[in-house]
């Protein structure tokens, strides 16, 4: 082992060759005075051996970067000496801008390794040796760059050609009347893009615009494809007929963003020869000398509202797009770009452009479904797909194994080892001087623990939900509530939501942040986000990087969870006020369902997380019927779970109301099972009342009898005459269909007689209802039609669209089945004008529609709205109905061909076609009048079920 004063030398011999390092750097910046772009390079290069002298206590790992950096300014200094600014080549300048950032880039990761080891002051040069290797690997690489570059009689021909064509003013207006100079000056634009899928309309219009010297702003997210679109249109043949070698391009995050760097860029990237100008006044009469198309790439960059001499630049480009024979062309994350820029959407890709992407560069294999879904969850986003295929082509990934990793991993699985990475790109934007400024000066970013994330990051069942962002910096200090969030933190729930945040809400889910509708246009004039159909939301790729990396570490996301958890508790009654409210979850359904699936599975015991699962359910009941993904969670709850039976149950009025009767009933079985051993009546007998409707709508009308029996006597026993009433009248729909009408005939009468005078308006229209079914069967028309109408005007007295929906169903079926088709076609449609976006209740008005038209004989019509109405009850796997219409469509179908057959209608039976027995049994025997099919009586009468059970307490 080394004696101290061995160490100690060696220490001191460190820090020698580090100070000597600093001197030489240190005068080479006072050298290149003239320089400016040298001058930064020279500084940060100086400050960053500074630190590792003065900071570190581990110098001599960085000995070899000490090395590096004196060589590579020995090299530069060499070559600048005696040069101005416009004496260099466009080349040496961006090697100079590269220089710049590596170095900055350098400092930037050694601050940040050593806060993570404070303690020692120390960075460990074992964990983070590869990236103290790369660091001397990039310092190598670009030592090469000036050792070819700097070659000074390459700099003085240059030199001397630009001075020479800008001797005089006559060689400017001969420029001037010849558009392509003999001699090519100035900065060539890249090569253009290997190919660009999907944007040769977008090109197509750019292009046009060119030609016409008018500008354009391609403003977009980042990675979706601008500087591709850009590159394309300086190569496209019409654009080089055009303007020949007068074609420029400018990458504006290759220079420090101000006010003298751009000038100098820009007349070195034209062929001005003017060095170092001051502002646009030498560089006229260059401008105005040829026709010339220049775009300016990464804009943002030098654009930025909150950027030191973001004015002043933006006065350059905004003359600079004034100029009639220049035609400005900018790429830009952001929106502030002259205003009299014309503006092209760059939307993302189509879908068959993004499977041309990647397939472009990964060719193991045909095209693939797998990798189709994949392109779609990553919205078709340019950068992200290249990305993708880039991983899987270097890897050798099939298909499945790269679903595999992308399902682990996702977001990590768009880390190349390129610079244009997804994580470079995003936190570009994030690192701009608009974004940083809406963080709150108290608030630093204070990101989510990591070994809190670490430890659920393991669990695949989390994982499939929260997405694992990289690059976080990490701070394990909890953070109180009342601070008002930061920028991030506010990014991080609108990716947390697949819809993003309504723009409604932002007062009502982010109260502690100020000038909030203000950083929220900021965030879409960033082009982080964008605003969709009223929601504040951003590209996938995005998302799924800003994603919070631990929900339940995020005060901001649990806080909005629970504002959403609170609103989700409101009781739901047609009959009491603010029943409309809760009308906000048909747009937010999807972002609620999200919420609740994560919660679940970060905590399956948590009794709020499955309280609020049952109010979504019960919302979802009333405003936007559908299936739900939480169901597995629910039926996969322990049967001794407190919150089981009541999810079970709600989740079998989703089948209700969707019409999937055998669903309904196979988990309000489960649920009666439950409620029967924890030996609560009333929870008995809900669950039997609401068996009695689906046993009747499966026909079995013998067991819904005796459990609409059994639970009116519970309800007797504890005199609860409302629910009375709600069990009377689901008895008279058991009795009606199984044809004991005087039964239900006074199973209803003796609801209505329950019901007060007032309070239970809902229960008496329900009533009349169920009574004006049964009159209808009895033959009764007056009857019916007074209870019909009865009905109709108290719905009407309280808006209740359901129940209005089903009175005027009621009522067309009637007047159907007398041959007033007329009268049953304006039924029809009042019902259509009350579904209130409930697609069953939709496919089930045009089931009748199509019935009515059959009838009439309209039977191109009624092929149309039967197939419609098919398409309803597919979506919803309403199998019973999906069969019912299908036999409707099969009978239509056989009328269409009979008449195309004979020539003519067949109309040997009044308002139907012969041949089919238009006449229930119960009408054959009742009544002599036309009737609906056997097949389709159900159509007239499953409606019944809504009216007996919908309104649940």
């Amino acid at each position: 082992m080394a004696s101290t004063s061995q160490t100690q030398k060696g220490r001191d011999g460190v820090r020698s060759m580090l100070s000597a390092a600093i001197k030489i750097i240190s005068v080479a910046k006072l050298a290149c005075h003239g320089i400016p772009p040298a001058q930064a390079a020279f500084g940060i290069a100086g400050d960053l051996l500074t630190m590792i002298r003065d900071s570190l206590t581990n110098q001599q790992d960085f000995v070899d970067l000490g090395r590096a950096c004196a060589d590579v300014c020995r090299i530069l200094d060499r070559g600048l000496k005696g040069r101005q600014l416009g004496d260099l080549s466009p080349s040496v300048l961006e090697a100079i801008g590269e220089l710049t950032t590596t170095l900055a880039g350098i400092q930037s990761e050694i601050v940040k390794l050593g806060k993570r080891n404070a303690a020692s002051q120390a960075v460990d040069a074992n964990s983070d040796k590869d990236k103290i290797v790369r660091w001397n690997r990039d310092l190598d690489r670009i030592r090469q760059i000036f050792n070819i570059e700097l070659d000074i009689n390459t700099n003085i021909l240059v030199t001397d050609i630009h001075r020479k064509m800008m001797a005089s003013p006559e060689d400017a207006i001969g420029q001037r009347q010849s558009t392509h100079a003999s001699v090519t000056l100035g900065e060539s634009p890249p090569p253009p893009p290997r190919a660009c899928f999907g944007r040769d309309k977008l090109i197509k219009e750019i292009v046009g615009l060119a030609e016409n010297l008018e500008p354009v702003a391609l403003i977009g997210a980042g990675g979706i494809g601008k500087t591709s679109i850009a590159l394309a249109v300086l190569h496209h043949d019409r654009v080089k007929d055009r303007f020949g070698d007068n074609r420029r391009f400018l990458r504006c995050d290759r220079f420090p963003p101000s006010y003298l760097h751009f000038l100098a860029r820009i007349s070195q990237v034209i062929g001005a020869g003017v060095a170092n100008p001051e502002d646009l006044t030498p560089l006229r009469p260059f401008l105005s000398s040829r026709e010339m198309i220049l775009f300016l790439d990464n804009a943002e960059s030098i654009l930025d509202p909150q950027g030191a001499d973001s004015q002043k630049i933006k006065a350059a480009v905004e003359e600079l797009s004034r100029f009639e024979n220049i035609c400005l062309g900018i790429t830009s994350r952001i929106t502030t770009v002259p205003p009299h820029c014309n503006r092209p959407v760059v939307p993302t890709l189509s879908a068959e452009s993004a499977c041309d992407i990647f397939y472009a560069i990964y060719t193991n294999g045909g095209r693939s479904n797998v990798i189709s879904d994949l392109l779609r969850q990553l919205d078709f986003h340019a950068l992200s797909i290249t990305l993708l295929a880039t991983t899987a082509a270097q890897n050798m990934w099939d298909c499945d194994r790269l679903a595999k990793e992308w399902d682990a991993r996702r977001v990590q699985v768009l880390q190349t080892p390129d610079k244009d990475s997804l994580a470079a790109t995003i936190e570009l934007s994030l690192g701009s001087p608009t974004f940083l400024q809406l963080v709150p000066p108290s608030e630093p970013h204070r990101p989510v623990p990591r070994s809190k994330f670490h430890r659920l990051a393991a669990s695949p069942a989390f994982s499939k939900f929260i997405p694992s962002p990289i690059l976080r910096k990490v701070d394990p200090s909890p953070i109180p509530r009342e601070i008002p969030p930061s920028a991030r933190e506010l990014l991080e729930v609108v990716a947390f939501f697949p819809q993003g945040i309504d723009e409604k809400n932002l007062d009502w889910l982010f109260p502690t942040t100020p000038n909030r509708k203000d950083i929220f246009d900021k965030f879409c004039v960033l082009s982080l986000t964008h605003r969709n159909n009223g929601f504040i939301t951003m590209l996938a790729p995005i998302r799924d990087y800003l994603c919070p990396l631990d929900p339940e570490s995020s005060p901001l996301l649990c806080a909005t969870k629970d504002r959403y958890f609170t609103r989700l508790s409101a009781y739901l009654d047609p009959d009491e006020p603010g029943f409309q409210e809760a009308e906000w979850i048909k747009s937010e359904d999807v972002n609620v369902e999200h919420l609740l699936d994560v919660f679940i599975s970060i905590n399956p015991g948590a009794w709020e997380v499955w309280d609020a699962c049952e109010h979504f359910m019960n919302h979802l009941y009333w405003h936007k019927p559908r299936h739900t993904l939480l169901a597995p969670k629910i039926e996969g709850l322990p049967d001794g779970h407190q919150s089981k039976a009541n999810c079970l149950f709600e989740l079998s009025t989703l089948f209700r109301s969707i019409g999937n009767w055998a669903e309904e009933k196979r988990l309000l079985v489960h649920t009666l099972t439950l409620e029967r051993e924890k030996g609560d009546d009333v929870w008995v007998a809900r669950t039997l009342r609401f068996l009695c409707d689906v046993n009747r709508m499966l026909g079995l009308y013998k067991e819904g009898i005796q459990q609409a029996e059994e639970a009116l006597e519970i309800y007797k026993r504890s005199r609860d005459t409302f629910n009375q009433v709600q069990c009377l009248n689901a008895l008279a729909f058991l009795l009606l269909e199984d044809e004991q009408l005087d039964g239900a005939e006074n199973a209803a009468s003796h609801a209505i007689d329950l019901i007060p005078e007032k309070g239970q308006e809902f229960q008496l229209c329900q009533s009349h209802l169920v009574l004006g079914l049964i009159y209808r069967h009895m033959g009764e028309k007056k009857k019916a039609l007074d209870h019909f109408e009865t009905a109709l005007r108290i719905a009407s007295r309280f808006n209740w669209q359901h129940s209005l929906f089903w009175n005027h169903y009621a009522m067309a079926a009637l007047f159907s089945s007398e041959g007033e088709f007329g009268t049953a076609n304006t039924h029809v449609q009042q019902a259509k004008s009350h579904t209130v976006d409930n697609a069953y209740n939709l496919g089930s008005a045009m089931g009748l529609q199509a019935l009515v038209w059959f009838q009439q004989r309209k039977l191109e019509e009624a092929r149309s709205e039967g197939l419609a109405a098919l398409e309803v009850y597919e979506r919803l796997g309403a199998a019973k109905d999906v069969g019912d219409c299908r036999e409707l469509l099969q009978e239509i179908e056989q009328a269409i061909e009979s008449q195309s057959v004979s020539g003519k209608p067949d109309s040997s039976a009044p308002g139907a076609p012969s041949g089919v027995n238009f006449l229930t049994k119960e009408s054959r025997i009742r009544t002599n009048t036309p009737s609906i099919t056997p097949a389709h009586r159900s159509i007239s009468y499953h409606f019944t079920v809504f009216i007996a059970g919908m309104y649940h307490l």
